[in-house]
């Protein structure tokens, strides 16, 4: 028989909670170890009858029966004799006398898929050595810095030859000195929330305190972090507060009722996905979610999150639902007024953590200050350059006359919000084709194409997101249950791309024209951009100092040559990168410079002519 008492004290935390002002609850609610050597249980379950404790320590007995915290809808029990590991549930009687077999939604581990109980762990106790990084973090501004992000799915990247999947700690040994190689300065993670589904990519949680345990421990995913931040790169997590899975161990009808659902059909139902809309309404749900976020980055040192789907939170009616607020209007006031206080709670505790939204609408004001009236988010993913780039490059290049308007409309709103530019993994699924295979022509017009694409996201002004396998050009779609066919870096177009982004993200980095004034249209001006016959644009970008730097891009096959550029100091101009040069698999083999002429056009009082290759695109700077 298991020792075990309750507790007396907790109101002021019972309160907060309730309250939805309680934004570390996790320190609360959840498995707790004590002073005496007794674990705590805490659990929000209002309406349940009944709950009793079962685990490894009891052998699933039901011996163990929590007690309510007087005047809250929380349950409690102390128990002797838990080991770290040991495997827990709490079956939940309902007022309708319904047994519902409930893993702990704060529980910090818990088995693996497909088993789904939670695990008794200790977060405390693991030996940071990333306090250099984190110190330089706080005064690091990454609006006037470079971020080229590299998003990943961690089961897929690389997996052993019998198909296991690495562990948090062999990809810090291999992914971490991948990323570091190729020059990124981010990982972007997809959802690593503990989840039942491989095939949900992690966008179905069902812990959401639980780092998922395909892949270790939570100590191994702290390991994990903090080998990233002694090489320099920045982790991103995405996370999801809209919706979760219905697996019954998970939240849904979690005491019997619906309590992290809305109890009204439409608004609790998400047909899209086929799982449940979180209840914004509930001040609980709000404890709940922002005690999620903020705990990662508590506990493993997260440099950003990634909030998932914001539009569907933002509007009822994003889906189709005829859907009203309280005045009449489709937006969500409830999740809009989460969305301010989740911003607002990590700026107060992690002011140097990065708020990222992936939205699709035109909804002001995303990443403006909550006191400015925005949202919160410091980035804003911009879906519109996306979707209007990946459209325009896989037009025949022939016909990508009539669409240029898709390469020159994004400059219009480029500075309206904070933007990331994201060729990510939604791109590349679902029949959409790999982002190589995207590309019109032959197999060297494709790759041509993809250099093209690149090294016009690169000088686009924005932050940089590239999915993995983009690369070194994979040549299939992303398929979730498989590695990436890291065989093909055994050809040389695929490793002449690869070594391209890895030029591209070192002049990213050292260039500071493509980044210090990113997010303000001074640092941008157009020299060339209507000239749609031939499908040629030309802008500068600009740094503090005015120093500039001249990107030219022809999106035909048919060569240009002497095509005048204008150009406002007279001297030489040197070509720092270009997507034809043959190191990167095109046919520039000279890398050449050019000498201004003393004639004005596009404004400019001189000019240079340069020689534009097919389906290529040059670089250059001032030299002398």
């Amino acid at each position: 028989m298991n020792d075990f008492y309750y507790i007396k004290n907790g109101d002021l935390d019972a309160y907060l909670f309730h309250e939805g002002t309680f934004y570390k609850s996790y320190e609360f609610l959840g498995a707790h170890l004590l002073d005496d050597g007794y674990v705590r249980f805490i659990v929000w379950a209002p309406r349940a009858k009944s709950i009793n404790l079962i685990g490894d320590f009891n052998d699933w007995g039901e011996n163990l029966s929590l007690r309510r915290i007087k005047n809250t809808g929380l349950w409690n029990i102390c128990v002797q004799g838990v080991a770290e590991f040991d495997n827990y549930k709490y079956k939940i009687i309902s007022q309708d006398d319904e047994i519902r077999i409930k893993s702990d939604p704060y529980a910090f581990h818990a088995e693996t898929r497909p088993d789904t109980a939670s695990k008794y762990y200790n977060i405390k106790g693991f030996n940071w050595k990333d306090d250099e990084y984190l110190e330089k973090r706080k005064t690091y501004n990454t609006h006037e810095n470079p971020m080229s992000i590299y998003e990943v799915n961690l089961v897929s990247w690389k997996q052993h030859e019998n198909g296991d999947l690495y562990s948090y700690r062999e990809l810090a040994d291999s992914l971490i000195g991948y990323v570091k190689k190729m020059g990124f300065t981010h990982i972007e993670l997809m959802p690593i929330t503990e989840h039942p589904y491989d095939g949900s990519w992690g966008y179905q949680t069902t812990g959401y305190f639980a780092p998922t345990s395909r892949f270790g421990t939570p100590k191994d995913f702290m390991y994990f972090v903090d080998r990233c931040h002694r090489a320099g790169i920045g982790v991103i997590i995405d996370w999801v507060p809209v919706h979760f899975t219905k697996d019954d161990h998970g939240l849904a009808r979690f005491d019997g009722t619906y309590l992290f659902e809305s109890s009204d059909t439409v608004k609790r139902e998400n047909e899209g996905w086929g799982t449940l809309n979180f209840d914004f309404t509930k001040p609980e749900i709000i404890s709940f979610l922002i005690s999620s976020a903020v705990y990662f980055l508590d506990y493993y040192h997260i440099d950003g999150i990634r909030v998932d789907a914001v539009a569907y939170m933002l509007y009822h009616d994003f889906t189709g639902k005829d859907i009203k607020n309280i005045n009449g209007g489709r937006e969500n006031l409830e999740a809009v007024d989460f969305i301010k206080k989740l911003n607002t709670a990590i700026d107060n505790y992690y002011p140097s953590v990065l708020k990222i939204a992936e939205e699709s609408t035109t909804w002001p004001k995303i990443s403006s200050k909550v006191k400015e009236g925005g949202l919160g988010f410091d980035y804003k993913w911009n879906m519109g350059w996306m979707n209007d780039s990946l459209d325009y490059m896989e037009t025949n290049p022939l016909f990508r006359k009539g669409k240029h308007n898709a390469l020159t409309f994004s400059i219009h709103y480029a500075f309206s919000e904070n933007f990331i530019l994201p060729l990510s993994h939604d791109e590349v699924v679902h029949g959409k084709k790999s982002l190589l295979d995207k590309m019109p022509g032959e197999y060297n017009e494709k790759f041509s194409n993809l250099r093209l694409l690149f090294l016009y996201m690169y000088a686009h002004p924005g932050k940089k997101l590239l999915f993995m396998g983009a690369e070194f050009g994979q040549f299939i779609e992303w398929n979730e249950w498989k590695e990436l066919d890291w065989f093909l870096l055994e050809y040389e177009s695929h490793q002449k791309i690869s070594r391209f982004i890895k030029d591209l993200n070192k002049l990213y980095k050292e260039e500071s024209a493509f980044f210090d004034l990113d997010s303000k249209s001074e640092g941008f001006k157009w020299i060339e951009h209507e000239n749609s016959d031939e499908s040629i644009i030309a802008f500068e970008r600009i740094n503090k100092f005015q120093e500039k730097i001249i990107a030219i891009f022809n999106f035909t096959p048919i060569e240009r040559s002497n095509y005048p550029i204008g150009v406002d100091k007279e001297g030489v101009y040197k070509t720092l990168i270009t997507s034809d040069h043959n190191r990167y698999g095109g046919d520039t083999k000279r890398i050449k410079r050019y000498k201004s002429i003393a004639q004005p056009i596009h404004d400019r009082d001189f000019h240079i002519n340069v020689d534009l290759p097919p389906l290529g695109g040059l670089i250059l700077k001032y030299h002398i």
